[in-house]
């Protein structure tokens, strides 16, 4: 298997445990966060909706600098809205992990902003911290549903909540 492949099949199964995590969010809740420090729920669920298009960006890309790009969300008001950016940020996504980019996966990558070099890694490496984000974001959210008082799905199993998987 190559690792666009690779990639491809991991996305797409992630995404069925990340649609299932972003469908449970009241649209009454956008705005809230857990500490002054946090995320809004609408910040953090625009991130993990929005990520796999990272993928393509990457692998067509030589570089992501926030000082010549900087960083717009879109902006989401309900879950109806997040459901449809997240299933067309994923069609984008799957169509960026196609055979013909096979050769660009060894190529160097760059997370930039400015002068500051956040990562430079073969675009393999930034495709397997993208995944690692998407999980990471999604587990964040989990606890702020929990915070909520929101059942939890199962993810890699069940959850306390979810004991169906």
């Amino acid at each position: 298997m190559s690792m666009i492949e690779m990639f491809r099949k991991e996305l797409q199964q992630e995404s069925a445990i990340t649609r299932k995590m972003l469908e449970r969010i009241p649209d009454d809740k956008y705005d809230w966060k857990p500490h002054e420090k946090s995320m809004s729920i609408r910040q953090l669920s625009t991130h993990i909706a929005e990520l796999p298009t990272w993928m393509p960006m990457v692998l067509n890309t030589e570089e992501l600098d926030f000082a010549t790009a900087p960083y717009e969300p879109k902006q989401i008001d309900n879950t109806a809205d997040l459901m449809k950016y997240f299933e067309q940020s994923l069609q984008e996504g799957l169509a960026g992990l196609v055979p013909e980019n096979e050769e660009k996966v060894n190529e160097m990558w760059v997370l930039r902003n400015g002068n500051d070099i956040y990562s430079k890694t073969t675009k393999a490496e930034f495709l397997r911290i993208t995944m690692n984000q998407i999980t990471h974001h999604r587990a964040q959210m989990g606890v702020f549903l929990r915070l909520l008082d929101i059942p939890i799905p199962g993810s890699y199993g069940p959850s306390a909540d979810d004991v169906s998987f």
